[in-house]
């Protein structure tokens, strides 16, 4: 009997992350799923063929973008089919034993120690501060401490065995991150769609005006833009830019073909469904 493959699916990890949360949440439990150090590697398993989607966060409602994930975007040459949005809730984590009291060090994921800023200076004020590379390696790094806890999500409790000491720390409930699903497919409309594209214009005034005017015009919805430095020229930046509606439809067609004209480089991302919050 011939074995079907499973889909493999690329994540940043360690066990744990948000990005796991995200990535089961938009994934049925049949795909394999491949944790992966950085996103870099993600990006890597991707374009090497080795895995057919992967999931990377690309923003916090408050810490802002994750820039190298733009920046590998920009770099890339596979889509962005599909796109999360996660309600962040973070928790104090520690050892069944360790009471607050107990707790001299607090070690997660820069941001996340930035969303917890409140908490921290009411309930550890004295505690010091460790920064690691995710939640999840944050919550493996203080499992046998008695001394420690971690930032982290509820996933990461469970996956290490450990007990969420405060749910819930985070100063805004606002506090969401966007993912986006790469690969190298692109989904067909859906009739609620986003895309997302990458341009720059000539350094001339009104070029960015003129631009934007295209989607305008049109009545478009703009969801999203950002610049960022090309990093090939001092000074020279490029535009991350998303708006409602599908490239294959021939509204978001003719803008395309418009924008061409008024961009110096243009790159489509993708087009894929608007994400539900999960």
């Amino acid at each position: 009997m011939i074995m079907a493959t499973k889909v493999k699916v690329a994540y940043l990890g360690p066990k744990g992350t948000f990005t796991e949360q995200a990535t089961r949440s938009y994934f049925l439990d049949n795909y394999e799923f491949i944790e992966y150090r950085d996103i870099p590697e993600v990006f890597t398993a991707i374009s090497s063929g080795f895995v057919n989607f992967g999931v990377v966060p690309i923003e916090n409602s408050i810490e802002g973008s994750v820039n190298i994930a733009l920046d590998l975007l920009f770099e890339s040459d596979f889509k962005v089919s599909g796109e999360i949005e996660q309600r962040i809730i973070q928790n104090l984590i520690s050892e069944d034993d360790v009471d607050l009291a107990d707790v001299k060090k607090v070690i997660s994921h820069p941001q996340a120690i930035a969303q917890c800023r409140n908490f921290l200076k009411l309930k550890l004020p004295e505690s010091e501060r460790i920064e690691v590379a995710s939640t999840a390696a944050a919550v493996k790094a203080v499992k046998g401490s008695t001394d420690m806890a971690a930032i982290g999500s509820e996933l990461a409790a469970k996956s290490y065995k450990m007990k969420i000491l405060y749910p819930g720390i985070e100063d805004n409930p606002n506090n969401c991150t966007r993912f986006f699903v790469l690969s190298q497919q692109e989904p067909p409309p859906t009739g609620n769609d986003k895309t997302t594209i990458i341009f720059s214009v000539k350094h001339a005034p009104g070029a960015l005006y003129d631009a934007l005017g295209v989607l305008a015009s049109r009545n478009i919805n703009l969801t999203k833009i950002e610049s960022r430095p090309t990093r090939k020229k001092p000074w020279e930046y490029i535009f991350y830019c998303g708006f409602e509606g599908h490239k294959d439809e021939s509204l978001i067609q003719n803008v395309l073909s418009e924008l061409k004209n008024k961009t110096t480089l243009l790159k489509v991302l993708g087009s894929y469904p608007k994400a539900k919050m999960t």
